[in-house]
């Protein structure tokens, strides 16, 4: 096994085996063979020589042509030895069905596994509550308390908890599920998506209105406009990338045991839709391994789609399951979700673009190939150990095939296995070529680049300190000269790409998938919402079974920017160890916005420059002494935080909910004191709530109105990745609602 030294980091910190002090017990090698053998053990309930496959089982992991997903290679063989990844947990509307579903989840986090949960059956806030007479509080409020449980469980004390929450776009308290996660830190473990129906979409497009149903009665509530929902749901995702959209209807058409049960939920990241109470165990193939001049060694990975086929079976009969009555549905639909990774760089090796029509269909036709081999293999095991309990009345039985599982592939992030393959995450572009990282264990400082990029630098001959340097600091070559056309043209990172390109790789992919595929679409900061809308409606044209977006910075703990400009170079002087704000301009133009506060009205005036919001002044009526002299201070520190490029989203948050004992109402809003006025009312101009006042000044514009067409060339926008590990320092990659450190194995979801 051919391991650089972030592999290497992230085998010791997560994946070997530890004594009682914390000591390292075992080597990459006996990881495999130990992972190996235990699932290997299914065979002999067969008849089979446990052995031979075990042996064939080491060889494909080994080799990194295949690695099933974490859980399994941290868990199996020891006490815990439970090795599935993904689970749905149902959650009915009595206190009872409630805290049962909270106490699964509990069970299912501490043994390694991510859990979704539907909260579509929760009667809506201020329904009634027979048992008591009282009202209900409804789904968010729950979810908080499901958040709070995650927080305290570290699971098996090296996987985080994630959870996935989801809810019908019909339900009444739809508005305020959307607007959940718009306050940074709220439902921190959860990743939320709306599921989304047919009708809604019809009733979107053609601009009308749809119910809402309170599901503890079936009857309709109200009926609200469809692009108003809509609409909001774009907010959110433009925002922080949340939420997500479900095609709820498009997953239910490719259940396969819809004589069960409808399938409400998915998994944390939102590939894998599930049955209350399935789960699933994935692994995946690294793509990469199998390309062989200009084309795939087709004969190896079909060898290969088969051995994991098997072992992924036999992993659900040596499993250890958390609570009986998810063995019990697992075992009865024994789904499984063979995907890949590694595809980027398979790409990158073939020379062919990620954009465009090549690449696309090239994904079909591997994907088509796998899931072909993988239901055959299927269909051999079923001659040897008999279908799916569930398979009469399935779509497999309507169609006279006889099959052992009742999904076979799945398309998963891949997150910290990729990173053991030392291959490209899932069917993710990749976020940069080269990274300057930071040794976790004795400080050491070096360059990580992609293995294939690294090779081609040396054909061009270009494999210099600086450039590298270079590359590192702004992670993409699109605009370096030293390199051809045709090198950049291959060679592209994740917001090098159009969002309309991630979106077809998607579909291209969920074309030939059982379940569903982990994707982000990703977009640069200065994407518009009509961006996040066009790439929502062209992921359900195109018969995606949900989309993630995320535009570029648009979360506050997100703050490692890979992009540097010489721009951005010469804003940021250094003066001592601090950040010298930019000078004021000389002429600013602005707005000044009145709003009525607890000590009467509050006057504030914004002023922008070409870099943005320049300074804030703000003024309290006539009054003067001690309000007076507060409100001048807000207004300048404001300013001088402005002027230094802090987010003034951040800003917002602090004053945000500041109160005082004089309680004032603007336009019907509550205004708690006088900073809060304040943050209101910079939110709302950021929002570009204010649309009379419009800036009309030449060569600037607010902050709202930029367009990815205006923008796109402009050299001193600043490309960003996912943050700062919390563990090791190094950079975050965000994707398929997770952030993954690429150097200790850190992953975060929500």
């Amino acid at each position: 096994m051919k391991l650089n030294k972030t592999a290497e980091v992230v085998l010791r910190k997560r994946y070997l085996l530890k004594d009682d002090r914390g000591e390292v017990t075992e080597t990459p090698e006996q990881m495999c063979w130990r992972v190996a053998n235990t699932v290997a053990k299914a065979e002999e309930i067969y008849g089979n020589d446990s052995r031979y496959w075990s042996k064939k089982f080491f060889e494909m992991m080994w080799n990194q042509e295949f690695l099933p997903n974490s859980p399994t290679l941290m868990n199996a063989g020891t006490e815990l030895n439970q090795l599935s990844a993904c689970f749905v947990i149902p959650v009915g509307d009595s206190i009872d069905e409630i805290f049962k579903a909270l106490w699964d989840m509990a069970k299912v986090q501490k043994s390694g596994g991510g859990t979704g949960f539907s909260f579509s059956r929760l009667r809506p806030k201020g329904d009634i509550v027979k048992s008591t007479m009282g009202v209900a509080s409804g789904p968010v409020s729950f979810m908080k308390i499901f958040d709070a449980a995650t927080e305290q469980i570290k699971q098996g004390g090296r996987r985080r908890g994630a959870n996935m929450g989801i809810l019908s776009v019909h339900h009444p308290d739809i508005e305020e599920f959307i607007k959940a996660k718009w306050e940074e830190g709220v439902l921190r473990n959860f990743n939320i998506s709306v599921a989304v129906t047919d009708i809604f979409m019809k009733a979107l497009m053609d601009d009308e209105d749809y119910d809402l149903i309170n599901p503890r009665t079936g009857e309709v509530v109200k009926r609200v406009s469809a692009r108003k929902v809509f609409n909001l749901i774009v907010e959110g995702a433009w925002r922080n990338g949340e939420p997500g959209l479900v095609f709820i209807d498009e997953i239910n058409r490719g259940n396969p045991t819809s004589h069960i049960g409808i399938i409400e939920s998915t998994n944390p990241c939102g590939e894998q839709p599930l049955l209350p109470y399935e789960s699933c165990n994935l692994g995946s193939i690294n793509l990469a391994k199998f390309v062989e001049g200009k084309d795939f060694d087709w004969e190896r990975l079909k060898n290969v789609v088969h051995t994991a086929t098997r072992f992924l079976d036999d992993v659900i009969e040596v499993n250890n399951y958390p609570v009986p009555e998810i063995e019990e549905m697992t075992k009865a639909n024994r789904k499984i979700g063979l995907g890949v990774m590694g595809w980027a760089d398979a790409l990158f090796m073939l020379r062919i673009p990620y954009d465009s029509d090549e690449a696309i269909k090239l994904a079909e036709k591997v994907m088509n190939f796998i899931q072909d081999e993988s239901h055959k293999a299927s269909q051999i095991l079923a001659e040897e150990r008999g279908v799916f309990p569930n398979w009469k009345g399935s779509v497999w039985e309507k169609r006279g095939i006889k099959i052992r599982n009742a999904t076979t592939t799945t398309i998963a992030p891949t997150g910290t296995i990729s990173i053991i393959a030392s291959c490209s995450s899932g069917i993710e572009p990749v976020f940069a070529l080269a990274y300057k990282r930071t040794n976790i264990l004795d400080g050491e400082e070096f360059f990580e680049i992609n293995p294939i990029f690294d090779d081609e630098l040396r054909r061009l001959d270009l494999y210099d300190e600086s450039i590298i340097a270079k590359i590192a600091e702004n992670g993409s070559i699109q605009k370096m000269k030293d390199f051809p056309e045709e090198t950049r043209k291959v060679f592209k990172c994740a917001l090098d790409i159009a969002p309309e390109w991630h979106v077809k790789m998607q579909a291209a992919f969920q074309k030939y998938t059982d379940n569903a595929v982990s994707k982000t679409i990703n977009l640069p900061n200065y994407a518009t919402k009509k961006d996040v809308e066009k790439a929502f409606l062209l992921a359900y044209e195109l018969k995606c079974k949900g989309i993630t977006v995320y535009r570029d910075g648009s979360r506050e703990e997100q703050v490692l920017k890979i992009k540097k400009t010489e721009e951005e170079k010469k804003r940021k002087v250094r003066a001592g160890k601090f950040y010298e704000p930019r000078p004021r301009p000389r002429v600013t133009k602005g707005v000044t916005i009145e709003t009525k506060v607890g000590c009467g009205t509050l006057y504030v005036t914004i002023n922008e420059d070409s870099e943005g919001i320049a300074e804030v002044f703000v003024r309290l009526g006539k009054s003067g002494g001690c309000a007076a002299s507060q409100t001048e201070a807000i207004g300048r520190l404001l300013s001088i935080a402005l002027r230094s490029w802090i987010n003034p989203e951040v800003l917002i948050k602090q004053l945000k909910g500041i109160r005082c004992p004089s309680i004032g109402f603007d336009d019907g809003e509550v205004v708690t004191s006088c900073a809060d006025g304040v943050a209101k009312v910079l939110e709302k101009h950021l929002k570009g709530e204010y649309k009379k006042l419009k800036i009309e000044v030449e060569g600037i514009k607010p902050l709202t109105e930029f367009s990815s067409g205006e923008v796109e060339e402009k050299d001193d926008k600043t490309k960003m990745i996912g943050g700062v590990c919390p563990e090791c320092g190094n950079v975050l990659e965000y994707g398929e609602g997770c952030s993954t450190c690429k150097y200790c194995g850190f992953t975060k979801c929500g």
